[in-house]
């Protein structure tokens, strides 16, 4: 049971045992209607406080404290230590494809690709360009 659960029910016990000791019509008829009043308003009202909640096993918390509780912790040195003191190392094969994985999307997080440019030059000959004016222009126009 419940210690509020308790607590009415001994107060009732108390109501009945103290209502049966003392005899009936003669103290409620001598008294004035205002202390009456009085008695059961005081009644009233312990009883709203006592419904309440109680706050009684509830432990106050400081807000600097939940505020910190809830700051992002600093690891590096700890990762650090961890990182140092194993005694496994991955492959670098293994090591630059998870890092392949893990590379977002956007244009700064990829690396600068080295451009393999040929050296510019044709396909053509200067013999086929001197070839082409000929059928072209067919004679049109003469270099001489």
């Amino acid at each position: 049971m419940s210690a509020s659960l308790l607590r009415k029910g001994l107060e009732l016990l108390d109501a009945s045992a103290a209502s049966a000791s003392r005899p009936k019509g003669t103290a409620t008829a001598t008294r004035p209607k205002k202390q009456l009043l009085m008695r059961k308003k005081k009644k009233i009202v312990s009883s709203r406080k006592r419904d309440k909640a109680t706050v009684k096993g509830k432990v106050t918390k400081s807000v600097l404290e939940e505020y910190q509780k809830h700051q992002a912790v600093d690891h590096f040195h700890e990762n650090l230590q961890y990182m140092l003191s194993n005694p496994f190392v991955t492959d670098s094969a293994i090591t630059q494809k998870v890092l392949a994985q893990n590379r977002g999307r956007k244009a700064r997080d990829h690396p600068e690709e080295e451009a393999k440019k040929k050296p510019e030059g044709t396909v053509f000959t200067e013999e086929d360009f001197q070839k082409f004016e000929k059928e072209y222009f067919a004679g049109a126009v003469s270099p001489n």
